[in-house]
């Protein structure tokens, strides 16, 4: 059953959230779990206001900048939505035609774009070490900007996905796991399999199984990690994973069987990513422009991803999970086989049973972006919704 407004309200106000308002969102394991759940909440409160019709422009006027530095259909237009629902314009920076591309530094560009912005979102998940460490170059640069004066407010900075993390992403599967199961609490205790899956292409990022990892072992859920030998994750982001299923009471398991990862599992997220040795070495390919030596890359990795072409989330695997109907997540979009590719992540059959579900994923992104923006912007965030509710003022005028 969903909650009513003044139930979400008083469940924000009851968070003791502490490292949301004018703090960057940049991975969610630097923030605490009431931080997280305030995400879940306000996000909730701003999709049920918009469901009732009711306007939550909380921005007058305002600017929220997107840097795409990668390809994105769901997440660029989730920033959008988010922006635009709060009141904001968006305005996209193009490296390409910008000063970027004849050598504008970091610093420049940083507060070149900040001028009257109060939100830049940032892509970057293509260079492996080098995504994140980007995004903080360019918060140092706007904490110059408004200390010497330059700038009028400090820009919150929002990960739109980098090379170590997709917050956006891990934060939409989480509020789809809260509704599908009805609380956070009733996650304790489910198993999750998060399995490398076949894919015919090959530099896939390694954020989404990561932020999968690094954000829901902190629910006391028993996550198991399958992938082949030698398709490993960030060390540090497996460490941190074990960490947290210690400290919350879950459990953190390896194995290189998908079949026994998906036994009794409660759900799936089958997706394929690279070796984090392949791609610090496509990385190093990139930076020296070695065309050459990124096409034998390339050709070497879709060799070996070919060795693994049964890793692939089956009708006859699902009925491995409990009950036989575990719950299927991806990102999107999923390889399909036989629609999207000849072999693929996913079965069509499978796909296809639970294509709606994942597009009900999908959307949850725009009220996570839109509640980590306005979690920064206002630190009475429950007062501003409180606000907007008893305004009322509608979204779509009907006239009478």
């Amino acid at each position: 059953m969903q909650p009513n407004v003044t139930t979400l309200l008083s469940q924000i106000r009851q968070t003791k959230a502490r490292n949301l308002f004018a703090r960057d969102f940049l991975l969610t394991w630097e923030k605490e779990l009431p931080d997280i759940e305030r995400i879940l909440l306000v996000a909730e409160a701003l999709q049920l206001l918009r469901q009732d019709n009711i306007s939550t422009r909380c921005y007058d006027s305002g600017l929220a900048v997107s840097i795409f530095r990668d390809q994105s259909t769901r997440t660029r237009f989730a920033f959008a939505s988010a922006a635009n629902l709060l009141g904001l314009e968006v305005s996209e920076l193009d490296e390409e035609k910008s000063q970027v591309a004849h050598g504008e530094t970091v610093r420049e560009t940083a507060n070149m774009i900040s001028f009257m912005a109060d939100f830049i979102g940032i892509r970057d998940d293509i260079y492996l070490g080098e995504g994140n460490a980007y995004m903080r170059e360019v918060g140092a640069a706007l904490d110059d900007g408004y200390e010497q004066g330059v700038l009028q407010q400090r820009p919150g900075l929002v990960n739109l996905q980098c090379d170590v993390d997709h917050p956006t992403q891990s934060l939409a599967d989480l509020l789809h796991l809260k509704h599908t199961f009805g609380s956070l609490d009733a996650l304790r205790g489910k198993k999750i399999a998060m399995s490398w899956a076949y894919s015919p292409s090959y530099g896939k990022p390694l954020s989404v199984p990561q932020g999968i990892i690094g954000l829901l072992t902190r629910f006391g859920m028993e996550l198991v990690l399958a992938h082949p030998e030698g398709y490993d994750l960030l060390p540090e982001v497996a460490k941190l994973a074990e960490d947290n299923a210690r400290q919350s009471g879950g459990s953190f398991a390896l194995t290189h069987s998908m079949d026994d990862a998906f036994c009794d599992a409660d759900i799936v997220y089958p997706k394929s990513w690279a070796p984090f040795r392949v791609m610090e070495q496509r990385t190093e390919l990139l930076r020296q422009n070695d065309k050459a030596g990124l096409k034998e890359l390339e050709r070497q990795c879709l060799l070996q991803n070919a060795r693994f072409k049964d890793w692939q989330c089956t009708r006859e695997r699902m009925q491995r999970t409990r009950n036989g109907e575990a719950l299927y997540m991806h990102c999107l979009p999923a390889d399909i086989s036989g629609v999207s590719c000849e072999t693929g992540e996913v079965e069509a059959a499978v796909f296809e049973k639970y294509r709606i579900q994942t597009y009900k994923e999908a959307s949850y992104k725009p009220y996570i972006i839109a509640s980590m923006m306005m979690s920064m912007g206002f630190e009475d965030v429950a007062g501003v919704l409180e606000q907007l509710w008893q305004e009322g003022k509608a979204r779509k005028f009907y006239p009478h």
